[in-house]
Parts: structure tokens; sequence; C-alpha cells
């Protein structure tokens, strides 16, 4: 995710600022800016897309100043360039403002703007803010009163940090929906989105609740509740000072243990992202700018076809039965390392996905060219803007992930799913074959996913944990699942190969009998995802098999189901969820498992022996 720096104080503010983004590289980021100003009230903006190294060399020519504002960018609206970096200014340059977040009604914003006579630079959400604050400026007393005026016609989420040259002693920052936190030092205040930034120069941190704002002068801080309407006043507040007392790399870990346990915990807010700005419930309407301009040719599309590798693999299988289901399409999901060694039969009406979180998947690469060559429309699912797939597609959707620093991939499949049953969606309205009303019912339940998530890792944390526990120590696993919940049981097996180093197979649960079943003995653990769904009774029936033969088995299972506990040796609960969106939620517990018992026996579970996070070659 972006990151946010800035500084106010008696040393040098460029280079705390630089400082402070270096400590955030580790997020991801494709751009980076500072903005300094002078005691005279003269700014300093230098730019740079890629790496911070290139920005360093720019900021050498920059005077001392004691105030500065830094941020590094990763990608959502415009790709990474010069102009779509941030700081970002208003039309004097007088205004400039560094932020996180999504403005949903960025938009209107710009149009209503644009109206007035402002001059836009950027294709960015972001820099509507800065001319918002511009505009309100020209009424306002003080910097503060403009932004917090400013600020109550935004929608969507915001951590913000904000400098003027009119007022060169005062630096500001808010939050709605996006970290910020305050660094107080020996007369110097810092803003930052994350820990890391400020650790080398502070312990000592207030944390920004939603809808706060921060006012900073070399000399003094104070801190208000922000407006809801332009014409409403901010109130003083006074917050706790806190303690850091974790190094460097454990706050970018945020107290976790590892990289991957962040990140299965942020499941919420991914599925809050992936959903946001897309979803008109009452409507029973998918909103995808990335797909609009297609619409003529997508209502042509009489066949889908997913491709990608591994766990995006594993996406695309439930994104077979999201589109069958949903828009009445046909629907194939092909291993893209395959593909263009036998490319299916495809035409113009052919609509090919390729999933992938990095963007650069080589084998997902070729087989989005080799599709291209056939004549095939080729959209992208993916989790990085301006990556090679992003480029080479015609169309697509960003996931909105955010960086994902763990070698095995767990909040990017989750934001895939969402995406692709969104998609999904969108194309069974666009062709007529999904109701308004049942479109609508789907996606009010979706709405529900991000606070049930929040739930499913509390509650199921120590079944989990109980689990693991007691089997992380066998040499073999199964995973078996049925319908919509069988490739969650193939990704649950990988999950745990990657980083336990177990044999793990994940099977349609129906196939046992069918030669797996000659390798269960006394003992052997099977994971069965057999929630209360349409095949309940016959993934009963395989259990039984299983237990007749000794197997040991962990049940992932509807809350209320007590009949499971009868069969089973282990029970995790999940929520009572709409079938065809049920693997969702129902692939965490399966993250927590095995990232539970690698954790058990001793295994490096962000870096896992011989993998890559990106696979660049064939």
């Amino acid at each position: 995710m972006c990151g946010i720096v800035g500084y106010i104080g008696r040393r040098d503010a460029v280079g705390i600022a630089l400082k402070g983004l270096k400590r955030l590289e580790y997020r991801g980021y494709d751009s980076a800016g500072i903005a300094s100003c002078d005691a005279k009230g003269v700014v300093f903006l230098e730019k740079s897309p890629g790496k911070i190294a290139s920005l360093e060399r720019k900021l050498k020519h920059i005077p001392p100043s004691i105030l500065a504002i830094g941020h590094t960018r990763w990608a959502t609206h415009g790709e990474p360039n010069f102009e779509n970096a941030h700081p970002h200014a208003d039309c004097k340059n007088e205004i400039f403002i560094a932020h996180n977040g999504i403005i949903e009604n960025h938009e209107t914003i710009r149009a209503a703007l644009t109206q007035e006579g402002h001059s836009f630079r950027s294709r960015t959400d972001s820099e509507v803010v800065a001319h918002l604050v511009e505009r309100e400026r020209a009424s306002a007393s003080t910097l503060e009163e403009a932004v917090t005026r400013a600020l109550s016609y935004v929608e969507g989420t915001f951590g913000l940090a904000v400098i003027s040259a009119r007022e060169p002693k005062k630096l500001i920052g808010a939050r709605r929906g996006s970290p910020l936190l305050v660094g107080l030092g020996k007369k110097e205040y810092l803003l930052a989105s994350d820990a890391a930034a400020i650790i080398g120069r502070t312990r000592r941190v207030i944390y920004l609740d939603d809808n706060e704002m921060a006012v900073f002068t070399p000399s003094s801080k104070k801190i208000f509740t922000l407006a809801h309407s332009p014409s409403g006043a901010h109130k003083e507040i006074e917050k706790d000072v806190r303690t850091i007392d974790w190094t460097v790399e454990d706050s970018q870990k945020e107290g976790f243990g590892s990289f991957m346990e962040k990140e299965i915990f942020e499941a919420p807010l991914v599925i809050e992202n992936a959903l946001r700005g897309h979803v008109l419930a009452k409507a029973g309407e998918v909103k995808f700018g990335g797909l609009d301009m297609m619409r003529d040719r997508l209502s042509q599309t009489n066949r889908v076809i997913f491709v990608g590798c591994g766990t995006s693999h594993y996406a695309s299988l439930v994104g077979k039965y999201f589109f069958e289901t949903f828009a009445r399409l046909p629907a194939e999901a092909v291993l893209a390392s395959e593909f263009r060694y036998q490319p299916p039969v495809m035409d113009g009406k052919t609509a090919v996905f390729a999933i992938s979180q990095s963007g650069e998947t080589a084998d997902t690469l070729e087989a989005v060219r080799e599709a291209k060559r056939k004549g095939a429309l080729t959209l992208g699912i993916v989790n990085v803007v301006g990556s090679s797939i992003a480029r080479e597609v015609q169309a697509g959707v960003y996931n909105h992930a955010g960086p994902e620093i763990a070698v095995a991939s767990t909040k990017a499949f989750i934001s895939q799913l969402c995406v692709l049953a969104l998609s999904a969606i969108y194309f069974g309205r666009l062709r007529k074959t999904l109701a308004a009303l049942e479109a609508s019912a789907v996606l009010s339940e979706l709405l529900s996913y991000p606070a049930r998530a929040r739930r499913l890792l509390t509650d199921a944390r120590s079944d989990v944990d109980r689990a693991a526990e007691a089997y992380h120590k066998v040499d073999h696993f199964f995973f078996l699942g049925r319908r919509y919940n069988w490739p969650v049981a193939l990704e649950g097996a990988l999950k745990l190969k990657e980083i336990s180093y177990i044999h793990a197979e994940g099977y349609a649960a129906g196939e046992m009998k069918h030669g797996p079943l000659a390798l269960v003995n006394a003992g052997f653990p099977a994971f069965m995802v057999i929630p209360r769904d349409s095949v309940y009774e016959k993934t009963v029936s395989n259990i039984q098999e299983l237990k007749a033969r000794g197997a040991k088995i962990i049940a992932l299972a509807t809350e209320g189901d007590d009949a499971i506990a009868k069969l089973a040796d282990h029970v995790i609960r999940i929520p009572k969820l709409r079938e065809e969106l049920s693997p969702i939620l129902s692939v965490i517990p399966l993250q927590l498992f095995a990232h539970r018992a690698a954790v058990l026996r001793g295994c490096d579970v962000d870096r896992p022996r011989n993998l890559a996070k990106s696979v660049t070659v064939e």
C-alpha cells in the first residue's frame, strides 16, 4: 500500500522524509515524491516514477528546510509516471498534498472543479483534494479550516498530509479509513502511515482515529475532529501518547509474527477494497470502469476461458463456477503453463481472463499473447498497476489487494475471488441472464463479507491452532471438498505444501473412491471442507468412507451443524454463507491452518525454500 511521511521541526526535513520513505519500501510502490517548504514559503517539489533511489538523486539541489511531506505510490488511478506521483499541487502550486486511500466521488468533484476553472495535471483521484483545499482556502481563515471544509465533500478513504506555501510553518494530517499516526520528537513532529517510517526518530506516537485531523507547528500540536459539513466546526480533542516497543521489522509486520499472518488478517480490508466503488447493491449492478469501454464486445461473448498458475489457477476454477452460475456463460479454466502448447479453440467471441497477482507471471503472459494471436478478447485481473499483463490485455480489473510480501499468496487469492464474483455478475447483467433482484441479493451478501471475515478470523483461531498442534508432525495430508469448495481444497493443500513442506493433496471428495482411498490407513489426516450446502450429504458419505478406514477428520463446517461433531475429530466453524460465494471465506481457516502448522515445524513461512514471489521465467 502507499506510504506517507511528513516532518516539521528543527532538522533536515527532506532527509528525514527520504529516510522514512526508504523504510516503507517493503510495502511495494511504483513512484515516489517529496515536497518541502522553506521559511519564506518557497516550495520545492521532486517526484520520480520507479525506485526511491531515482528520487534521491533529484533531491540534492533542494536547500535545507524544516517542513516536508513525502509519499510512495502504488498506482490505483492512473499509470505510474511523474504526473500521477505524489505529492499533488493545486492550480497555484501553493497547496501540496500526499494521499493514501480512494476518493470514491473524485469524478464528480473533478467535473465540478473543472467547471469552476481548476486545471488538473494528473489522472489520479487524489489530486482533487488539493484543488478542494485551494477553493476553500479562498474564504477560510486558516489552512486547517480549509482542509476540514474540503474533506467534508469527500466520499471514500484518506490518510492525508498537507502543507501550504502561505503557512510555511504548518503541517496538517487527516485520517478516514487509512492509517495515519503522529510521532512526537524533541521540538519536532512527524506524520506517517506506518510506524516503520518514524521509529528511527521517536517511539512516542499518537494514533489518529477516523475523522480526526492533526495540526503542527515547530512548537505546537493540536488534534481536532473533522467537521461533517462545510459549515461545521472542528473540535479540539486530547489523545493518549503511546510508546512503540518493537523494531523496524516488527513494526512493518504490525505486531504479527510474519508477513503471511499479517496478510491473512488483512482479508476483511482486502474484501472491502475489492468491492469499493464497484457495487450498486440496490440496483443489482456492478460498475467496472476497466470493462465498460468494451461493453459492446463483451455483450457478444459466448465463452470465457481463465488462465493462471498455482493459486491463480485455483481462483480460475472458482471463477468458472461463478460465470456459469451468474452469467450462464460456458467457462473453462486452463493452466497457463499448458495453454499455448495446446490452446483451446478460440475466436473473436471468446474472452480470455488472465489472472496473476504480480502481473508478471511468464506463462500467463505468454497465454495472453497466444489468445491475442487467435483473435480472442484478452482481459486481466492483476494486483500490480502497470505490470506486463496489465499492459498487454485489452481491458481488465485491478483487484487492489495491496502488496503481498509473503511468497505464499493469501489475501490476493481472496481479492481475486471477489473480483471474479463481481465480473460474473457484471456479465450476467450485461447479457440479461441474471435478474436485477437476484444480483441485488448476491451483492448485498458480498457487502457483509468484510464484517464476517473479521469475526471468522477471531472465532476460528483457537480451533485452527488445536488442529495444527495435533497434525503438524504428519508427512501426508488430504484436503477434500465438492462443487464450489473443491478448488478451496486444492488451495488448502497447496498452502500446506508451500510453507510447511508437508506432502498434501487436494481432491474433489467424490474422487476418493477412484484411487486415493488406497493411501488411507489408521491416523491418516483429511481436511474436509463441508459447509451446509447442496452437496453436504454427499460429502458426509465421503467422511464415513474415510472414518471406516481409520482416518482422522478435520471438518470445516457451518455454524450450527452439530451433527458433524459426531463424525469429525476436529471442527472449525464458518458462518452460514450463500453456497456460490462460500469460497471467499471458507479458504481463510485453511490459510490459518497452513501458517500455524509451518510455524510449529519451524519453517520460514514468508520465504519457503525454492519458491519466488513472482515467477517471471517459464
